[in-house]
């Protein structure tokens, strides 16, 4: 690693790679994130009805996602928006674990309601909005369960390290980065993808880093083309927003696969997994780290 990054980076020395922790795994269930396998979680923006949720938990897990991802509160840009179905949303997410296998993944937006989404989810994820929400990071690493920590939009790399520091030094070595676009002076998509982010966290962290092409596009056309350069950028896994019909969504519909583009685009993912696995293998030696509680 550059001396000149280790300095950089000096206020997160716990996420940092060293001689004793060149790559961490979070153990979800029976996977591990970091490692040699790479892992799809996706699913609809936000739980709408029992069908619409099932349905997508089961051809996303037919399509080879191993986590099903889905909003029971929504931080919303308009307060006229649809903001969730709360502890409804989140009781329809545990039958669907039941039903289809898949762990869970979903955003909790308050430090009070961390314990309550913590019973129903297998991962807390931290929106953009929150990753400088301290109260609520320290809430979530408390509570034992891995923590996906999605880059703020206007957070540097050293800004999403702090914020990982943070959740360390509460007692919760499993997080997981997520690069998902920032905010820039380009409005032709919805963020900017910064995928020089990725292999620049892979370079100087143990963490494992994931990316949300769905955001970072903002348009569903876009998707497939930025998930293939975020596997060739070295990513652990991907987090893709899928509904059964997107025009229909009552959230984020413009950057949600239909079911038919979620299989071209895993299918297209293939030749780019097999390179990544093929280069994990000769890395250095792992760490893994088993979930808490």
């Amino acid at each position: 690693m550059r001396g000149s990054w280790q300095e950089q980076f000096a206020e997160s020395p716990g996420v940092l790679k060293s001689s004793d922790c060149a790559q961490t795994m979070v153990r979800i269930l029976d996977l591990e994130i970091g490692g040699g396998e790479f892992v799809t979680m996706a699913g609809p923006c936000s739980v709408e009805t029992e069908f619409q949720l099932m349905a997508t938990a089961h051809h996303v897990r037919r399509c080879g996602a191993r986590i099903l991802r889905g909003g029971a509160f929504k931080p919303r840009s308009s307060p006229y928006s649809f903001q969730g179905h709360g502890v409804e949303g989140l009781k329809m997410l545990a039958r669907a674990r039941k039903e289809s296998g898949l762990a869970i993944v979903t955003e909790v937006m308050s430090e009070c309601d961390v314990s309550l989404v913590a019973e129903y989810a297998d991962i807390l994820q931290i929106g953009t909005r929150n990753m400088e929400n301290y109260s609520l990071l320290e809430a979530a690493a408390r509570s034992g369960r891995p923590v996906l920590l999605k880059r703020g939009m206007m957070a540097t790399i050293a800004d999403l390290l702090r914020s990982a520091q943070l959740i360390l030094d509460n007692g919760n070595p499993n997080v997981i980065l997520c690069e998902r676009g920032i905010r820039t002076f380009e409005t032709a998509t919805r963020n900017t993808f910064d995928v020089t982010a990725i292999p620049l966290l892979k370079q100087v962290s143990h963490l494992p880093v994931i990316a949300d092409p769905s955001h970072a596009a903002g348009c569903r056309e876009l998707v497939p083309a930025l998930a293939r350069i975020a596997v060739a950028a070295g990513a652990d896994g991907l987090l893709i927003e899928v509904h059964p019909h997107p025009e229909k969504a009552w959230s984020d519909g413009d950057q949600s696969l239909d079911f038919a583009d979620f299989e071209g685009m895993m299918d297209s993912l293939d030749p780019y997994i097999a390179l990544r696995e093929a280069e994990v293998k000769d890395a250095p030696a792992t760490r893994s780290l088993e979930a808490v509680g």
